[in-house]
């Protein structure tokens, strides 16, 4: 194989291929490079046509390949219940056969991959503050989406070469985008209060960029450590960003009436991830630092 030992990146000089150029992660992932004045280009090939991707790789010549493609579905995961071959196609197919080459070729690949392939259990119980550590095996497979996504995880694990950061309902600063866990939420009807352990690609992507100079492999919990309510969340966003905003709750079974598939709601333990990042906020104060206070509505100078 000829890869580095895990955490030793040596001297290598960066130069990242990045495949998702489309996709919401993929494109914050092209700026950041350019912020960080790293080399990158993004990927033409598609993840399944193994000869495309080899053909990236040869052009390129990368120090490390990132994964930000997949289909989540549109407007949510309840598209891939009716469009199961394409999931496969892109989720396990493409995924692996990228992981494949890139091992063949020596290369480690940050793979963004989701947690949402857990649910709270009898041994993670909701409000406990036990969550899922990295080698937890799934127990949610209530969507077709969550169902490939374990599958690939699991095997994944036999890749030496791959790095699996578990994302959960992703949030940015960008609080136009629809992709954005909060934006989702202000534009529902009607939404269920469930604490959750999510993402703030703001502070965490930065850090993906810095697990792969440190050449770190292996399954990540990629969330911000502590879990946040999805009324908690609009209650800030009301505080910081519209006084006049109202929402209304619904149970989980009011829920399941209007949704094709069921959703995923756990606690992952982020503690591997603060222990290699100390620095690392936990998911209300990273709220407020990079989502919130940036957003923040300014009131009127009084006349």
């Amino acid at each position: 194989m000829g890869l580095p030992a895990n955490g030793c990146a040596g001297d290598k000089q960066l130069k990242f291929l990045i495949y998702g150029r489309t996709g919401w992660i993929g494109g914050l992932l092209g700026k950041l490079c350019e912020a960080q004045n790293i080399p990158f280009v993004y990927g033409s090939g598609r993840l399944e046509n193994r000869s495309s991707l080899e053909a990236d790789i040869a052009a390129v010549n990368p120090s490390h390949v990132f994964n930000a493609a997949g289909v989540t579905g549109r407007p949510n995961v309840d598209w891939c219940e009716s469009h199961k071959v394409e999931t496969i196609r892109t989720n396990v197919v493409g995924t692996l056969t990228l992981a494949d080459v890139c091992r063949e070729k020596s290369l480690i690949l940050i793979n963004y991959a989701t947690g949402c392939i857990f649910e709270y259990d009898s041994l993670h119980t909701l409000g406990s503050g036990v969550g899922f550590k990295e080698e937890d095996s799934p127990n949610f497979i209530g969507s077709f989406y969550s169902k490939t996504k374990a599958m690939v995880e699991d095997l994944l694990q036999n890749y030496e070469n791959v790095c699996t950061l578990r994302v959960r309902m992703p949030i940015s600063s960008d609080l136009s985008n629809p992709r954005n866990f909060i934006t989702k939420i202000t534009r529902y009807e009607k939404v269920v209060d469930i604490p959750n352990s999510m993402t703030i690609l703001d502070e965490l992507l930065p850090i993906s960029i810095e697990m792969a100079t440190r050449d770190l492999t292996g399954i990540w919990n990629f969330t911000n450590p502590g879990v946040v309510s999805h009324n908690e969340i609009l209650e800030m966003y009301r505080d910081y960003v519209d006084p006049s905003f109202t929402w209304k709750n619904f149970t989980l079974e009011e829920q399941a009436k209007v949704i094709v598939a069921p959703r995923s709601n756990n606690e992952l333990d982020a503690s591997k991830l603060k222990k290699e990042f100390p620095q690392l906020l936990s998911i209300k104060d990273s709220l407020i630092k990079y989502v919130f206070q940036p957003n923040a509505k300014v009131p009127a100078p009084s006349t």
